[in-house]
Protein backbone atom coordinates (compact mmCIF):
# COMPACT_ATOMS: atom_id res chain seq x y z
CA UNK A 1 0.00 0.00 0.00
CA UNK A 2 1.15 3.54 -0.56
CA UNK A 3 2.54 5.43 2.41
CA UNK A 4 0.23 8.31 1.55
CA UNK A 5 -2.99 6.25 1.67
CA UNK A 6 -5.21 7.19 4.64
CA UNK A 7 -5.78 4.34 7.05
CA UNK A 8 -9.51 4.53 6.64
CA UNK A 9 -9.24 3.83 2.95
CA UNK A 10 -6.91 0.82 3.23
CA UNK A 11 -8.31 -2.54 2.18
CA UNK A 12 -7.47 -5.90 3.82
CA UNK A 13 -5.07 -7.24 1.22
CA UNK A 14 -2.11 -9.47 1.94
CA UNK A 15 0.73 -8.10 -0.15
CA UNK A 16 1.41 -5.64 -2.97
CA UNK A 17 0.17 -7.47 -6.08
CA UNK A 18 -0.80 -6.53 -9.58
CA UNK A 19 -4.24 -6.53 -11.15
CA UNK A 20 -5.30 -10.02 -12.19
CA UNK A 21 -2.65 -11.82 -10.10
CA UNK A 22 -4.02 -15.16 -8.79
CA UNK A 23 -3.85 -16.42 -5.24
CA UNK A 24 -4.61 -19.96 -4.09
CA UNK A 25 -3.98 -20.36 -0.36
CA UNK A 26 -7.71 -20.46 0.30
CA UNK A 27 -8.28 -23.13 -2.29
CA UNK A 28 -9.22 -20.94 -5.27
CA UNK A 29 -7.66 -18.47 -7.65
CA UNK A 30 -8.78 -14.86 -7.30
CA UNK A 31 -7.69 -11.62 -8.86
CA UNK A 32 -6.47 -8.54 -7.04
CA UNK A 33 -9.78 -6.76 -7.62
CA UNK A 34 -11.74 -9.72 -6.27
CA UNK A 35 -9.50 -10.00 -3.24
CA UNK A 36 -10.64 -6.65 -1.94
CA UNK A 37 -14.07 -8.13 -1.29
CA UNK A 38 -12.82 -11.54 -0.13
CA UNK A 39 -13.81 -12.24 3.47
CA UNK A 40 -11.22 -15.04 3.66
CA UNK A 41 -8.31 -12.60 3.27
CA UNK A 42 -6.51 -11.96 6.56
CA UNK A 43 -7.76 -8.88 8.39
CA UNK A 44 -5.47 -5.93 9.03
CA UNK A 45 -4.55 -5.02 12.60
CA UNK A 46 -3.58 -1.69 14.16
CA UNK A 47 0.01 -1.09 15.26
CA UNK A 48 1.08 1.11 18.20
CA UNK A 49 0.56 4.23 16.05
CA UNK A 50 -2.93 3.23 14.99
CA UNK A 51 -1.86 2.30 11.43
CA UNK A 52 -3.49 -0.70 9.73
CA UNK A 53 -0.85 -3.37 9.01
CA UNK A 54 -0.73 -7.10 8.35
CA UNK A 55 -0.52 -9.25 11.50
CA UNK A 56 3.04 -10.25 12.39
CA UNK A 57 3.99 -13.80 13.27
CA UNK A 58 4.26 -13.81 17.10
CA UNK A 59 7.77 -14.19 18.50
CA UNK A 60 7.91 -16.92 21.12
CA UNK A 61 10.49 -17.32 23.92
CA UNK A 62 13.71 -18.95 22.74
CA UNK A 63 12.81 -22.13 24.60
CA UNK A 64 9.87 -22.61 22.22
CA UNK A 65 12.23 -22.92 19.26
CA UNK A 66 14.47 -25.66 20.63
CA UNK A 67 12.86 -28.26 18.39
CA UNK A 68 13.21 -25.99 15.36
CA UNK A 69 16.85 -25.37 16.25
CA UNK A 70 17.54 -29.10 16.39
CA UNK A 71 15.86 -29.61 12.99
CA UNK A 72 17.93 -26.83 11.42
CA UNK A 73 21.10 -28.27 12.96
CA UNK A 74 20.23 -31.55 11.23
CA UNK A 75 20.12 -29.68 7.92
CA UNK A 76 23.23 -27.66 8.79
CA UNK A 77 25.08 -30.91 9.54
CA UNK A 78 25.84 -30.97 5.83
CA UNK A 79 28.41 -28.30 6.68
CA UNK A 80 30.04 -30.74 9.08
CA UNK A 81 30.50 -33.22 6.22
CA UNK A 82 32.35 -30.56 4.22
CA UNK A 83 34.38 -29.33 7.20
CA UNK A 84 35.44 -32.84 8.18
CA UNK A 85 36.89 -33.40 4.72
CA UNK A 86 38.74 -30.08 4.88
CA UNK A 87 40.18 -30.87 8.29
CA UNK A 88 41.24 -34.41 7.46
CA UNK A 89 42.77 -34.13 3.97
CA UNK A 90 45.44 -31.69 5.14
CA UNK A 91 46.65 -34.30 7.63
CA UNK A 92 46.47 -37.18 5.14
CA UNK A 93 49.10 -35.68 2.83
CA UNK A 94 51.50 -35.38 5.78
CA UNK A 95 51.11 -39.02 6.89
CA UNK A 96 53.78 -41.57 6.04
CA UNK A 97 51.20 -44.27 5.24
CA UNK A 98 49.45 -41.99 2.75
CA UNK A 99 52.71 -40.97 1.08
CA UNK A 100 53.76 -44.60 0.78
CA UNK A 101 50.46 -45.50 -0.93
CA UNK A 102 50.16 -42.63 -3.36
CA UNK A 103 53.51 -40.86 -3.46
CA UNK A 104 56.77 -41.24 -5.34
CA UNK A 105 60.04 -42.65 -4.01
CA UNK A 106 63.58 -41.33 -3.99
CA UNK A 107 66.70 -41.73 -1.88
CA UNK A 108 65.06 -39.78 0.96
CA UNK A 109 61.97 -41.99 1.02
CA UNK A 110 58.36 -41.52 -0.08
CA UNK A 111 57.06 -38.06 -0.89
CA UNK A 112 54.16 -36.28 -2.61
CA UNK A 113 55.08 -33.66 -5.16
CA UNK A 114 53.55 -30.18 -4.88
CA UNK A 115 51.51 -30.82 -8.03
CA UNK A 116 50.12 -34.15 -6.86
CA UNK A 117 49.41 -32.78 -3.38
CA UNK A 118 47.69 -29.75 -4.86
CA UNK A 119 45.56 -31.89 -7.16
CA UNK A 120 44.53 -34.41 -4.51
CA UNK A 121 43.59 -31.67 -2.05
CA UNK A 122 42.04 -29.07 -4.34
CA UNK A 123 40.25 -31.22 -6.95
CA UNK A 124 37.57 -31.67 -4.30
CA UNK A 125 36.66 -28.00 -4.83
CA UNK A 126 36.16 -28.54 -8.58
CA UNK A 127 33.82 -31.45 -7.83
CA UNK A 128 31.93 -29.20 -5.40
CA UNK A 129 31.55 -26.44 -8.01
CA UNK A 130 30.14 -28.90 -10.56
CA UNK A 131 27.92 -30.57 -7.97
CA UNK A 132 26.43 -27.25 -6.90
CA UNK A 133 25.55 -26.33 -10.48
CA UNK A 134 24.15 -29.75 -11.45
CA UNK A 135 22.70 -31.17 -8.22
CA UNK A 136 21.47 -27.94 -6.64
CA UNK A 137 18.54 -28.04 -9.08
CA UNK A 138 17.33 -31.27 -7.42
CA UNK A 139 15.82 -29.12 -4.69
CA UNK A 140 13.30 -27.70 -7.16
CA UNK A 141 12.55 -31.10 -8.67
CA UNK A 142 12.07 -33.41 -5.69
CA UNK A 143 12.12 -31.03 -2.73
CA UNK A 144 14.89 -29.71 -0.51
CA UNK A 145 14.68 -32.57 1.96
CA UNK A 146 14.87 -35.48 -0.49
CA UNK A 147 17.50 -33.67 -2.58
CA UNK A 148 19.76 -33.35 0.48
CA UNK A 149 19.45 -37.08 1.11
CA UNK A 150 20.31 -37.87 -2.53
CA UNK A 151 23.46 -35.72 -2.59
CA UNK A 152 24.57 -37.25 0.72
CA UNK A 153 24.38 -40.70 -0.90
CA UNK A 154 26.51 -39.40 -3.80
CA UNK A 155 29.04 -38.20 -1.23
CA UNK A 156 29.13 -41.70 0.30
CA UNK A 157 29.81 -43.25 -3.13
CA UNK A 158 32.84 -40.99 -3.48
CA UNK A 159 34.11 -42.05 -0.04
CA UNK A 160 33.74 -45.73 -0.98
CA UNK A 161 35.92 -45.18 -4.07
CA UNK A 162 38.56 -43.39 -2.00
CA UNK A 163 38.75 -45.91 0.82
CA UNK A 164 38.83 -48.85 -1.65
CA UNK A 165 41.79 -47.49 -3.61
CA UNK A 166 44.96 -49.58 -3.25
CA UNK A 167 47.92 -48.04 -5.07
CA UNK A 168 46.50 -45.90 -7.89
CA UNK A 169 46.47 -42.28 -6.70
CA UNK A 170 44.14 -41.39 -9.55
CA UNK A 171 41.46 -43.70 -8.08
CA UNK A 172 41.61 -41.68 -4.88
CA UNK A 173 41.58 -38.56 -7.06
CA UNK A 174 38.37 -39.71 -8.83
CA UNK A 175 36.75 -40.54 -5.50
CA UNK A 176 37.42 -37.00 -4.27
CA UNK A 177 35.76 -35.55 -7.35
CA UNK A 178 32.62 -37.65 -6.77
CA UNK A 179 32.44 -36.89 -3.05
CA UNK A 180 32.92 -33.25 -4.04
CA UNK A 181 29.83 -33.47 -6.25
CA UNK A 182 27.79 -34.46 -3.20
CA UNK A 183 29.24 -31.78 -0.94
CA UNK A 184 28.66 -29.15 -3.65
CA UNK A 185 24.99 -30.06 -3.70
CA UNK A 186 24.87 -29.93 0.09
CA UNK A 187 26.45 -26.45 0.12
CA UNK A 188 23.59 -25.13 -2.04
CA UNK A 189 20.70 -27.05 -0.51
CA UNK A 190 21.49 -26.79 3.22
CA UNK A 191 21.57 -22.98 3.52
CA UNK A 192 18.62 -22.75 1.11
CA UNK A 193 16.47 -25.10 3.16
CA UNK A 194 17.35 -23.39 6.45
CA UNK A 195 16.61 -19.92 5.06
CA UNK A 196 13.21 -21.09 3.81
CA UNK A 197 12.39 -22.91 7.06
CA UNK A 198 13.54 -20.52 9.78
CA UNK A 199 11.35 -17.67 11.09
CA UNK A 200 12.72 -14.35 9.87
CA UNK A 201 13.93 -13.23 13.32
CA UNK A 202 16.01 -16.43 13.64
CA UNK A 203 17.06 -16.90 10.00
CA UNK A 204 20.48 -15.29 10.32
CA UNK A 205 21.36 -17.30 13.41
CA UNK A 206 20.15 -20.63 12.03
CA UNK A 207 21.78 -20.24 8.59
CA UNK A 208 25.01 -19.35 10.44
CA UNK A 209 24.81 -22.77 12.08
CA UNK A 210 25.90 -24.15 8.70
CA UNK A 211 29.26 -22.42 9.18
CA UNK A 212 29.36 -23.58 12.81
CA UNK A 213 29.05 -27.16 11.60
CA UNK A 214 31.86 -26.57 9.08
CA UNK A 215 34.20 -25.40 11.85
CA UNK A 216 33.19 -28.33 14.07
CA UNK A 217 33.95 -30.73 11.21
CA UNK A 218 37.34 -29.12 10.60
CA UNK A 219 38.23 -29.29 14.29
CA UNK A 220 37.12 -32.92 14.67
CA UNK A 221 39.02 -33.86 11.51
CA UNK A 222 42.17 -32.36 13.03
CA UNK A 223 41.65 -34.22 16.30
CA UNK A 224 41.06 -37.63 14.70
CA UNK A 225 44.12 -37.18 12.48
CA UNK A 226 46.14 -36.43 15.61
CA UNK A 227 44.83 -39.61 17.23
CA UNK A 228 45.61 -41.88 14.27
CA UNK A 229 49.00 -40.47 13.23
CA UNK A 230 50.78 -43.02 15.44
CA UNK A 231 49.77 -45.92 13.20
CA UNK A 232 52.37 -47.06 10.66
CA UNK A 233 50.06 -48.46 7.97
CA UNK A 234 47.02 -47.30 5.99
CA UNK A 235 44.99 -47.22 9.22
CA UNK A 236 46.58 -43.78 9.67
CA UNK A 237 44.14 -42.29 7.19
CA UNK A 238 41.58 -45.03 6.51
CA UNK A 239 40.13 -44.81 10.04
CA UNK A 240 39.55 -41.07 9.61
CA UNK A 241 38.10 -41.60 6.14
CA UNK A 242 35.90 -44.49 7.28
CA UNK A 243 34.22 -42.28 9.87
CA UNK A 244 32.72 -40.33 6.96
CA UNK A 245 30.17 -43.15 6.66
CA UNK A 246 29.04 -42.48 10.23
CA UNK A 247 28.58 -38.76 9.57
CA UNK A 248 26.63 -39.48 6.37
CA UNK A 249 24.32 -41.94 8.17
CA UNK A 250 23.74 -39.37 10.90
CA UNK A 251 22.84 -36.80 8.24
CA UNK A 252 20.44 -39.17 6.47
CA UNK A 253 18.81 -40.24 9.73
CA UNK A 254 18.38 -36.68 10.93
CA UNK A 255 16.80 -35.56 7.68
CA UNK A 256 13.93 -38.00 8.16
CA UNK A 257 12.69 -35.84 11.06
CA UNK A 258 12.90 -32.53 9.17
CA UNK A 259 9.76 -31.20 7.43
CA UNK A 260 9.84 -29.96 3.85
CA UNK A 261 9.79 -26.19 3.41
CA UNK A 262 6.48 -24.35 3.01
CA UNK A 263 7.75 -22.54 -0.07
CA UNK A 264 8.43 -25.82 -1.88
CA UNK A 265 4.97 -27.12 -0.92
CA UNK A 266 3.40 -23.96 -2.34
CA UNK A 267 5.30 -24.47 -5.59
CA UNK A 268 3.67 -27.91 -5.83
CA UNK A 269 0.17 -26.63 -4.88
CA UNK A 270 0.24 -28.50 -1.57
CA UNK A 271 -1.04 -25.52 0.41
CA UNK A 272 -2.32 -27.47 3.42
CA UNK A 273 1.09 -29.16 3.78
CA UNK A 274 2.64 -25.69 3.60
CA UNK A 275 0.28 -24.48 6.33
CA UNK A 276 1.27 -27.41 8.55
CA UNK A 277 4.97 -26.75 7.93
CA UNK A 278 4.61 -23.05 8.85
CA UNK A 279 2.62 -23.98 11.94
CA UNK A 280 5.28 -26.40 13.11
CA UNK A 281 8.16 -24.00 12.45
CA UNK A 282 6.58 -20.88 13.99
CA UNK A 283 4.85 -22.65 16.88
CA UNK A 284 1.42 -21.18 16.12
CA UNK A 285 -1.98 -22.80 15.38
CA UNK A 286 -2.86 -23.51 11.76
CA UNK A 287 -5.70 -20.98 11.84
CA UNK A 288 -3.58 -18.15 13.27
CA UNK A 289 -4.20 -14.90 11.28
CA UNK A 290 -0.47 -14.14 11.12
CA UNK A 291 0.22 -17.61 9.69
CA UNK A 292 -2.51 -17.10 7.11
CA UNK A 293 -1.02 -13.73 6.15
CA UNK A 294 2.45 -15.23 5.66
CA UNK A 295 1.05 -18.19 3.73
CA UNK A 296 -0.92 -15.88 1.43
CA UNK A 297 2.20 -13.80 0.81
CA UNK A 298 4.18 -16.91 -0.14
CA UNK A 299 1.40 -18.19 -2.39
CA UNK A 300 1.01 -14.79 -4.06
CA UNK A 301 4.74 -14.76 -4.82
CA UNK A 302 4.62 -18.28 -6.24
CA UNK A 303 1.61 -17.45 -8.42
CA UNK A 304 3.25 -14.28 -9.69
CA UNK A 305 6.34 -16.29 -10.68
CA UNK A 306 4.16 -18.84 -12.48
CA UNK A 307 2.63 -16.08 -14.57
CA UNK A 308 6.15 -15.23 -15.74
CA UNK A 309 6.66 -18.82 -16.94
CA UNK A 310 9.31 -21.37 -16.05
CA UNK A 311 12.61 -19.87 -14.96
CA UNK A 312 15.41 -20.22 -17.50
CA UNK A 313 19.15 -19.65 -17.26
CA UNK A 314 18.65 -16.63 -19.51
CA UNK A 315 16.51 -15.02 -16.82
CA UNK A 316 19.54 -14.82 -14.53
CA UNK A 317 20.87 -12.04 -16.75
CA UNK A 318 17.75 -9.88 -16.37
CA UNK A 319 18.60 -6.43 -15.00
CA UNK A 320 14.96 -5.29 -14.97
CA UNK A 321 14.09 -7.73 -12.18
CA UNK A 322 17.41 -7.04 -10.40
CA UNK A 323 18.29 -10.76 -10.60
CA UNK A 324 21.54 -10.20 -12.49
CA UNK A 325 22.65 -7.54 -10.01
CA UNK A 326 22.01 -9.96 -7.14
CA UNK A 327 23.74 -12.82 -8.97
CA UNK A 328 26.86 -10.68 -9.43
CA UNK A 329 26.68 -9.70 -5.76
CA UNK A 330 26.47 -13.35 -4.70
CA UNK A 331 29.39 -14.38 -6.93
CA UNK A 332 31.49 -11.48 -5.65
CA UNK A 333 30.74 -12.17 -1.99
CA UNK A 334 31.48 -15.88 -2.30
CA UNK A 335 34.71 -15.10 -4.18
CA UNK A 336 35.76 -12.46 -1.67
CA UNK A 337 35.13 -14.88 1.20
CA UNK A 338 37.97 -17.01 -0.18
CA UNK A 339 40.08 -13.93 -0.96
CA UNK A 340 39.92 -12.78 2.66
CA UNK A 341 42.83 -15.20 3.12
CA UNK A 342 41.46 -17.64 5.67
CA UNK A 343 42.93 -20.64 3.86
CA UNK A 344 46.27 -18.83 3.75
CA UNK A 345 46.34 -18.76 7.56
CA UNK A 346 45.33 -22.39 7.84
CA UNK A 347 48.05 -23.37 5.38
CA UNK A 348 50.91 -21.15 6.58
CA UNK A 349 50.10 -21.20 10.29
CA UNK A 350 52.33 -24.23 10.86
CA UNK A 351 55.40 -22.23 9.78
CA UNK A 352 54.70 -19.54 12.37
CA UNK A 353 54.05 -22.02 15.15
CA UNK A 354 57.28 -23.81 14.26
CA UNK A 355 59.13 -20.53 14.84
CA UNK A 356 58.17 -20.61 18.53
CA UNK A 357 58.94 -24.30 19.04
CA UNK A 358 55.62 -26.00 18.18
CA UNK A 359 56.81 -28.01 15.20
CA UNK A 360 54.11 -30.72 15.24
CA UNK A 361 51.76 -29.64 12.44
CA UNK A 362 48.96 -31.80 13.86
CA UNK A 363 49.07 -29.92 17.18
CA UNK A 364 49.19 -26.63 15.32
CA UNK A 365 46.07 -27.58 13.38
CA UNK A 366 44.18 -28.38 16.58
CA UNK A 367 45.05 -24.98 18.08
CA UNK A 368 43.84 -23.13 14.97
CA UNK A 369 40.78 -25.38 14.68
CA UNK A 370 39.57 -24.80 18.23
CA UNK A 371 39.97 -21.01 17.88
CA UNK A 372 37.96 -21.18 14.65
CA UNK A 373 35.20 -23.32 16.18
CA UNK A 374 34.87 -21.36 19.43
CA UNK A 375 34.84 -17.99 17.63
CA UNK A 376 31.91 -19.02 15.42
CA UNK A 377 29.65 -19.07 18.50
CA UNK A 378 30.19 -15.32 18.80
CA UNK A 379 29.08 -14.99 15.19
CA UNK A 380 25.79 -16.72 16.02
CA UNK A 381 25.15 -14.09 18.68
CA UNK A 382 26.30 -11.08 16.62
CA UNK A 383 24.41 -11.84 13.39
CA UNK A 384 20.95 -10.99 14.76
CA UNK A 385 22.21 -8.25 17.06
CA UNK A 386 24.20 -6.15 14.59
CA UNK A 387 22.92 -7.24 11.18
CA UNK A 388 24.64 -8.44 8.02
CA UNK A 389 26.18 -5.24 6.62
CA UNK A 390 27.63 -4.01 9.90
CA UNK A 391 29.38 -7.29 10.67
CA UNK A 392 30.76 -7.64 7.14
CA UNK A 393 32.13 -4.08 7.20
CA UNK A 394 33.71 -4.32 10.64
CA UNK A 395 34.98 -7.82 9.88
CA UNK A 396 36.75 -6.66 6.72
CA UNK A 397 38.30 -3.67 8.51
CA UNK A 398 39.56 -5.79 11.42
CA UNK A 399 41.01 -8.43 9.08
CA UNK A 400 42.89 -5.72 7.16
CA UNK A 401 44.52 -4.63 10.44
CA UNK A 402 45.48 -8.25 11.20
CA UNK A 403 47.11 -8.70 7.79
CA UNK A 404 49.06 -5.44 8.07
CA UNK A 405 50.70 -6.65 11.28
CA UNK A 406 51.00 -10.33 10.32
CA UNK A 407 52.56 -9.78 6.89
CA UNK A 408 54.80 -6.92 7.99
CA UNK A 409 56.22 -8.80 10.97
CA UNK A 410 56.65 -11.93 8.84
CA UNK A 411 58.53 -10.07 6.10
CA UNK A 412 60.77 -7.96 8.33
CA UNK A 413 61.20 -9.69 11.72
CA UNK A 414 60.47 -13.44 11.77
CA UNK A 415 63.69 -14.51 10.05
CA UNK A 416 66.48 -12.04 10.95
CA UNK A 417 68.91 -13.80 8.59
CA UNK A 418 66.44 -13.98 5.72
CA UNK A 419 63.96 -16.54 4.42
CA UNK A 420 66.87 -18.78 3.41
CA UNK A 421 67.62 -19.45 7.10
CA UNK A 422 64.27 -20.34 8.70
CA UNK A 423 66.08 -22.21 11.48
CA UNK A 424 67.16 -18.82 12.89
CA UNK A 425 63.77 -17.37 13.77
CA UNK A 426 62.66 -14.69 16.20
CA UNK A 427 60.50 -16.11 18.94
CA UNK A 428 59.11 -12.67 19.79
CA UNK A 429 58.04 -12.07 16.19
CA UNK A 430 56.54 -15.55 16.07
CA UNK A 431 54.50 -14.92 19.21
CA UNK A 432 53.22 -11.64 17.77
CA UNK A 433 52.17 -13.37 14.55
CA UNK A 434 50.42 -16.17 16.46
CA UNK A 435 48.37 -13.60 18.39
CA UNK A 436 47.28 -11.91 15.18
CA UNK A 437 46.63 -15.27 13.51
CA UNK A 438 44.15 -16.11 16.26
CA UNK A 439 42.65 -12.60 16.19
CA UNK A 440 42.22 -12.85 12.42
CA UNK A 441 40.49 -16.24 12.73
CA UNK A 442 38.16 -14.75 15.35
CA UNK A 443 37.26 -11.80 13.10
CA UNK A 444 36.69 -14.09 10.12
CA UNK A 445 34.62 -16.59 12.10
CA UNK A 446 32.19 -13.95 13.41
CA UNK A 447 31.72 -12.11 10.12
CA UNK A 448 32.70 -13.30 6.65
CA UNK A 449 32.63 -17.02 7.41
CA UNK A 450 28.93 -17.41 8.35
CA UNK A 451 27.38 -14.25 6.91
CA UNK A 452 28.15 -14.89 3.25
CA UNK A 453 25.96 -18.00 3.36
CA UNK A 454 23.25 -15.98 5.12
CA UNK A 455 23.24 -13.11 2.58
CA UNK A 456 23.37 -15.39 -0.46
CA UNK A 457 20.62 -17.72 0.79
CA UNK A 458 18.12 -14.88 1.32
CA UNK A 459 18.81 -12.60 -1.68
CA UNK A 460 17.09 -14.40 -4.58
CA UNK A 461 13.44 -14.94 -5.56
CA UNK A 462 12.13 -18.47 -5.25
CA UNK A 463 11.98 -19.24 -8.97
CA UNK A 464 15.73 -18.76 -9.51
CA UNK A 465 17.07 -19.32 -5.99
CA UNK A 466 18.68 -22.71 -6.62
CA UNK A 467 20.34 -21.57 -9.87
CA UNK A 468 21.71 -18.34 -8.40
CA UNK A 469 22.95 -20.03 -5.23
CA UNK A 470 24.63 -22.76 -7.28
CA UNK A 471 26.52 -20.22 -9.40
CA UNK A 472 27.49 -18.06 -6.42
CA UNK A 473 28.64 -21.05 -4.36
CA UNK A 474 30.49 -22.41 -7.41
CA UNK A 475 32.57 -19.21 -7.44
CA UNK A 476 33.60 -19.96 -3.86
CA UNK A 477 34.69 -23.50 -4.76
CA UNK A 478 36.66 -22.34 -7.81
CA UNK A 479 38.56 -19.73 -5.83
CA UNK A 480 39.13 -22.35 -3.12
CA UNK A 481 40.69 -24.60 -5.74
CA UNK A 482 42.92 -21.84 -7.11
CA UNK A 483 44.12 -20.69 -3.69
CA UNK A 484 44.76 -24.17 -2.28
CA UNK A 485 46.55 -25.29 -5.45
CA UNK A 486 48.76 -22.25 -6.00
CA UNK A 487 49.45 -21.17 -2.40
CA UNK A 488 52.41 -23.60 -1.93
CA UNK A 489 54.09 -22.21 -5.06
CA UNK A 490 53.39 -18.57 -4.18
CA UNK A 491 54.55 -18.83 -0.57
CA UNK A 492 57.75 -20.53 -1.70
CA UNK A 493 58.41 -17.49 -3.91
CA UNK A 494 57.31 -14.46 -1.83
CA UNK A 495 56.72 -15.97 1.64
CA UNK A 496 54.78 -13.68 4.01
CA UNK A 497 54.45 -10.89 1.44
CA UNK A 498 51.58 -13.02 0.12
CA UNK A 499 49.57 -11.55 2.99
CA UNK A 500 49.58 -8.12 1.33
CA UNK A 501 47.62 -9.61 -1.60
CA UNK A 502 44.80 -10.66 0.71
CA UNK A 503 44.98 -7.35 2.54
CA UNK A 504 44.29 -5.55 -0.75
CA UNK A 505 41.33 -7.88 -1.41
CA UNK A 506 39.91 -7.07 2.02
CA UNK A 507 40.16 -3.32 1.40
CA UNK A 508 38.19 -3.85 -1.82
CA UNK A 509 35.71 -6.04 0.09
CA UNK A 510 34.95 -3.24 2.55
CA UNK A 511 34.00 -0.77 -0.17
CA UNK A 512 32.12 -3.41 -2.15
CA UNK A 513 29.91 -4.30 0.82
CA UNK A 514 29.24 -0.66 1.63
CA UNK A 515 28.09 0.27 -1.87
CA UNK A 516 26.40 -2.99 -2.97
CA UNK A 517 25.11 -5.18 -0.11
CA UNK A 518 21.78 -4.17 1.53
CA UNK A 519 20.78 -4.95 5.10
CA UNK A 520 18.26 -7.81 5.29
CA UNK A 521 18.06 -8.34 9.04
CA UNK A 522 14.55 -9.17 10.35
CA UNK A 523 12.99 -9.30 6.87
CA UNK A 524 11.10 -12.24 5.40
CA UNK A 525 12.34 -13.61 2.08
CA UNK A 526 9.39 -11.96 0.32
CA UNK A 527 10.22 -8.62 1.98
CA UNK A 528 13.84 -8.92 0.81
CA UNK A 529 12.52 -9.30 -2.75
CA UNK A 530 10.29 -6.24 -2.27
CA UNK A 531 13.22 -4.15 -1.08
CA UNK A 532 15.33 -5.08 -4.10
CA UNK A 533 12.50 -4.22 -6.48
CA UNK A 534 12.12 -0.76 -4.91
CA UNK A 535 15.76 0.06 -5.66
CA UNK A 536 16.74 1.01 -2.10
CA UNK A 537 20.32 2.28 -1.76
CA UNK A 538 22.34 -0.29 0.22
CA UNK A 539 23.74 2.24 2.69
CA UNK A 540 20.19 3.36 3.49
CA UNK A 541 18.63 -0.10 3.53
CA UNK A 542 18.68 -0.46 7.33
CA UNK A 543 15.92 2.20 7.44
CA UNK A 544 13.69 0.44 4.90
CA UNK A 545 10.23 -0.73 6.01
CA UNK A 546 8.02 -3.19 4.06
CA UNK A 547 4.92 -1.71 2.44
CA UNK A 548 2.64 -3.70 4.74
CA UNK A 549 4.09 -1.98 7.84
CA UNK A 550 4.55 1.62 6.67
CA UNK A 551 3.02 4.64 8.33
CA UNK A 552 1.61 7.73 6.62
CA UNK A 553 4.85 9.69 7.09
CA UNK A 554 7.10 7.05 5.50
CA UNK A 555 8.91 8.13 2.32
CA UNK A 556 10.13 5.26 0.16
CA UNK A 557 11.63 7.66 -2.39
CA UNK A 558 14.05 9.09 0.18
CA UNK A 559 15.82 5.72 0.37
CA UNK A 560 16.32 5.57 -3.41
CA UNK A 561 18.39 8.76 -3.69
CA UNK A 562 21.31 10.30 -1.82
CA UNK A 563 22.36 13.93 -2.03
CA UNK A 564 25.70 13.15 -0.43
CA UNK A 565 28.58 12.49 -2.79
CA UNK A 566 31.72 10.34 -2.57
CA UNK A 567 33.06 9.56 0.89
CA UNK A 568 30.44 11.76 2.55
CA UNK A 569 28.09 8.80 2.16
CA UNK A 570 30.09 6.94 4.81
CA UNK A 571 29.01 9.51 7.39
Amino acid sequence: MSAATPAAEQQPHVAPITEGEPLSSTGSSVSASELKQDDSAPMMVADENGQQVLPEMPVKPNSAYIGLGVMCLMVAFGGFVFGYDTGSIGGFVAMSGFKEKYGSHNSSGYYLSNVRTGLMVSIFNIGCAIGGLILGKLGDMVGRKLALMVVTVIYVIGIIIQIASVHAWYQYFIGRIISGLGVGGIAVLSPMMISETAPKHLRGLLVSCYQLMITLGIFLGYCINYGTKGYTNTAQWRITLGLCFLWALFMLGGMTFVPETARYYCEKDRVEDARESLSKVNKVPKDDPALQAELDTIVAGVEAERLAGEASWKELFSTKTKIFQRLVMGVMLQSLQQLTGDNYFFYYGTTVFAAVGLSDSFQTSIVIGIVNFASTFFGLFFVNRFGRRTLLLWGAAAQVACFVVFASVGVTRLWPDGAGHPENSSKGAGNCMIVFTCFYIFCFAVSWAPLIYVVVSESYPLRVRSKCMAIATGANWIWGFLISFFTPFITNAIHFAYGYVFMGCLVFSFFYVFFVVPETKSLSLEEVEEMWQEGVLPWKSSSWVPASRRGVDYSAEALQHDEKKGFRRFF
